[in-house]
This record gives C-alpha cells, structure tokens and sequence, in this order.
C-alpha cells in the first residue's frame, strides 16, 4: 500500500493542461509512476491524477467521477485506494483540484496561448528559374504565425486551383511560432498571375501575394479588404 502523496499546487505541480484542441500548453515533468493532468472543454476542466506500476494503471482519482473518490484499476490499488479514500482532508484536497489547480493555472496561461496571436510573413517565390510554359513549382512559405490554426490557397487569375497542390505539415520553430510549405505545380504562360492567400486567426481579412510573369509597371488593383504583396519574374 502506498503513503499518500501530497498534492501539490500551482508551479510546483507536476501537470499537463489539455484544452479542447488537443493541443498540450503546458508541460512539467512528470514522475514515472504519477501523471497529474487537466482538461478543458468549452469552459469546462476535469482533473484527473494517475498512478502506473509496470506499464500499468493501478489506482485514479476522476473529477468526472460521481463518486468523488479513489478508484483501484487493478488488485495492486485495492488497499491503496481504500486507505486514501478514509482520510477526508486528503481527499477533499483532490476534490477541489479541479478549481485551485486547473482553472488556476489554465487563467494563468490562457493569454499566452488561447489568446495569443502572431501575424505569418508570407513569401512566394518558383522552386527553381525556368522558362514560360516549362513545368515549374510556385511555393508559399508561411512562416513565424501563431496559432497553428491557418489556411492557404493557391488561385490562378482569380480561380482557385486544387489540383497540384502540396503542403507539408506544420513546422513548430521551438519559440511559439509555426511554419508551413505549400506548393502549386504549374506551368507559366505570359500574362498568368498566380495567388497566395493566407487566412489565420491573426488578420483583419486575407493575406495575398502575388507572383506573375508580367513586367512590374503591368501590376494590376490590388484587391480589397485584404493585404497584398506581389512578385514579378521577368521571363527569359
């Protein structure tokens, strides 16, 4: 049967804060055999501590649960769980975790996550120089964003274009920030103007920027509502 451990508060708890994206913001080091961790959805947290021997769950404290109370997963928890369950200073302390340690710390890192929000730079430039009508590759790199939550398309004189189109997954650049790589197969004719748009949580409207063949003094309107950076290749 194992002592009971204290529970333990704030920065020194050892925690991993789940919010309805799935997406980990917080993460201390976890001891072997214990995993503290809490989720959020919609508003509403749940506090769930684990103890594991040998690869395996023997006891859990649920704040999901009715019961409100230990609950053995395997015989190894049985005298654990009951030995716990009776001290009711202990039990009430993981019975209010889910006020004093999940919405405590999710408040406290909530504006520098949910919240937190970091314009993309966004460049387009070709794979490689070619010729017009050679078979070539347009890639948008969009970089240093936050949230990782983003959308871009590729349009062809004001079409969208789907076919051809290639992407890698999100980059994480270890400081908060995002990167991603999407590419449009095409092949340049005179006078095609090719489009980036990006779409994030971070803009007032989307971002545009534009890659053509066209010498720069035949630049078109940018559009409206929007952001627009254009490029020009002179063709060889």
């Amino acid at each position: 049967m194992l002592p009971h451990p204290p529970i333990r508060y704030h920065t020194q708890l050892s925690i991993l804060i789940l919010t309805s994206q799935s997406t980990p913001h917080r993460t201390l080091s976890l001891p072997e055999a214990e995993c503290l961790v809490c989720y959020e959805l919609n508003g509403t947290h749940r506090f769930l501590e684990q103890y594991v021997y040998n690869r395996e769950l023997f006891i859990q404290f649920d704040s999901d649960s009715a019961a409100g109370v230990f609950v053995a997963e395997s015989e190894l928890g049985r005298e654990t769980a009951k030995n716990w369950n009776i001290q009711k200073e202990f039990l009430e302390l993981r019975r209010s975790a889910v006020d004093t340690v999940c919405k405590h710390n999710f408040e406290l890192d909530e504006g520098f996550t949910l919240q937190r929000r970091v314009q993309s730079n966004v460049n387009v430039s070709p794979s490689k120089k070619g010729h017009l009508q050679h078979h070539n590759m347009l890639v948008c790199h969009v970089s240093d964003f936050y949230p990782g939550h983003i959308q871009v398309r590729w349009f062809l004189n004001g079409q969208e274009e789907t076919a051809g189109v290639l992407s890698t997954n999100l980059i994480h650049n270890g400081d908060w920030t995002f990167q991603m790589l999407v590419m449009l197969e095409m092949t340049p004719q005179q006078g095609d103007v090719y489009t980036c748009q990006v779409e994030h949580p971070s803009l007032d409207g989307p971002v545009t920027v534009e890659w053509s063949e066209l010498l720069p003094e035949l630049q078109g309107p940018q559009p409206t509502g929007g952001i627009s950076v254009s490029f020009f290749l002179l063709g060889i």
